[in-house]
């Protein structure tokens, strides 16, 4: 019998009116497992008039208290990371470890927001004027929505929820109806830690929730991860409705590897950043520009290193069967367009009866197919060769999405040119993933994001606050006049 997922409203379950449901399967089993229920709009109106009850109560809590809350929250987290990372294998697929490094990257997050009686210090001018003092404070905003895709179904929660609840609003999450559990497990744990009812709600739902909560007229602000079409329509459809809106989209990642690396240290990066999380994350690698004569050396390493991962130990499946068909077909376009398939997943054996698709490497890819052009999401890395160091920066710079890129090299000339030309929002050097640590910020450039803001860190903790400056002045009864005159500030 397979179990039902519900919404969680005011700290406790609740069934929902819709009667619609989604299947929620096994990835590695491929079997039905569950069901997510999906919001009716009379859930939607429940869900938001509780998390603007909650957010004018807990706007006025001290921040010494937020912080003790956000504390034992982290505390709680650490302690059940096992179990909930074993929530995430269930719907996810992801191997028990990967699944484990998701949360504790997301705890880096809580760690952050848990500064916030530092963080959200405001700046004082004494004498700013004559007789006259000024001070800013930020404010929260009230309701914030984060819709959070399947790929990571604690970890991007967790790169929102801390900063906004830190900052005094009230988040509804919103995650995908492939993995629900997992919010479910984070919000009972928050329950655990001090956090009042409402202050962290969970609705069930599909795209119609989502569009619901973005009309929403009590929903201040919406933060996003997903594809980038969808991200544009978060975008549009939010800031039409006056909410401020933070939309991360998909991407393409480049490493380009030069002529002086260390073949070795590079081959291992390769394959550790592309096949990790069977490529389903924003920032996989899934292009390497070979630069030079280091193609075939290159290839050659990383096709040693592909049999060495092994399929339900070191990756997972993909997420359901009919995107793992979807990759598959991706494989077959990138021969028939002409490259090399040097390692071809679609014949590799299965350790179970899930969605599994194998490490995939293909070499000779040119910027014209399809392989390289669109966001493939599974566990595919292309090879794209290039003479020169100018030719593979503007490779990188000409790709519509910018959200992360990778230079391996030796020569500190070479790589300080690459940071700086790379039109990315994230560059690492000889850092396969450049996922900025919880006290920088997360997010790219050009079509993978659509805002001004990037999420978590700093720029997320003032994406859910507003500023406010308070102008002051106690004038003695005796020197009081009128005075029509633009005011002086001398």
């Amino acid at each position: 019998m397979t179990k039902l997922i519900t919404h969680w409203i005011s700290g406790a379950t609740r069934a929902g009116t819709s009667g619609r449901g989604a299947p929620v399967h096994d990835p590695t089993s491929g079997e039905r497992t569950g069901e997510t229920t999906l919001a009716s709009a009379d859930d939607v109106t429940a869900a938001v008039a509780d998390s603007v009850r909650a957010a004018s109560a807990w706007r006025g809590s001290s921040l010494s208290r937020r912080a003790a809350v956000l504390f034992a929250f982290r505390e709680l987290l650490h302690r059940h990371t096992d179990e909930l990372a074993s929530v995430i294998v269930a719907e996810h697929g992801k191997v028990h470890a990967d699944a484990v490094g998701e949360v504790r990257r997301g705890l880096e997050n809580i760690e952050f927001a848990a500064g916030v009686p530092h963080l959200l210090k405001g700046d004082h001018s004494a004498r700013a004027a004559t007789g006259v003092d000024v001070h800013s404070v930020r404010e929260p905003l009230g309701v914030v929505v984060g819709v959070t895709p399947f790929n990571f179904p604690a970890m991007v929660p967790l790169w929102m929820c801390g900063n906004a609840i830190a900052a005094g609003n009230a988040f509804l999450l919103k995650p995908s109806e492939k993995v629900p559990s997992a919010a479910l497990f984070l919000a009972r744990l928050w329950q655990e830690a001090g956090l009042p009812d409402g202050v962290f709600n969970v609705l069930q739902g599909d795209g119609e929730t989502v569009d619901a909560l973005l009309r929403h007229p009590d929903v201040a602000a919406v933060s996003f991860v997903g594809s980038t079409p969808v991200a544009r329509h978060v975008h549009r459809t939010g800031t039409d409705q006056g909410k401020r809106v933070q939309a991360l989209g998909g991407a393409k990642n480049h490493a380009v590897v030069l002529p002086d690396a260390d073949v070795d240290v590079a081959a291992d990066a390769l394959v550790s950043a592309a096949y990790g999380s069977a490529g389903e994350r924003c920032m996989a690698l899934s292009v390497a520009v070979a630069v030079g004569g280091i193609g075939d050396a290159l290839v050659r390493a990383i096709g040693e290193r592909l049999p060495e991962v092994r399929l339900g130990v070191d990756m997972g499946p993909l997420i359901t069967r009919e995107h793992r068909d979807r990759v598959a077909g991706y494989v077959a376009a990138g021969e028939a367009q002409g490259a090399t398939v040097v390692a071809d997943g679609r014949t590799a054996p299965a350790p179970a009866p899930g969605f599994f698709l194998g490490t995939t490497l293909l070499d000779h890819v040119t910027p014209e197919m399809s392989v390289y052009q669109d966001e493939i999401f599974g566990p595919v890395l292309s090879v794209v060769r290039v003479d020169t160091f100018d030719e593979a920066v503007e490779l990188v710079n000409a790709n519509p999405y910018g959200n992360g890129t990778a230079v391996f090299t030796r020569d500190g000339g070479a790589a300080r040119r690459f940071t700086e030309e790379a039109q990315i929002g994230m560059v690492g050097v000889n850092v396969p993933l450049p996922v900025p640590i919880g006290s920088y910020s997360f997010g790219g450039w050009k079509a993978s994001l659509f805002g001004d803001v990037h999420m978590y860190g700093p720029e997320g903790l003032s994406f859910y606050t507003r500023a406010k400056v308070v102008t002051t002045r106690w004038p003695d009864p005796a020197t009081s006049s009128v005075d029509l005159g633009f005011p002086q500030t001398r």
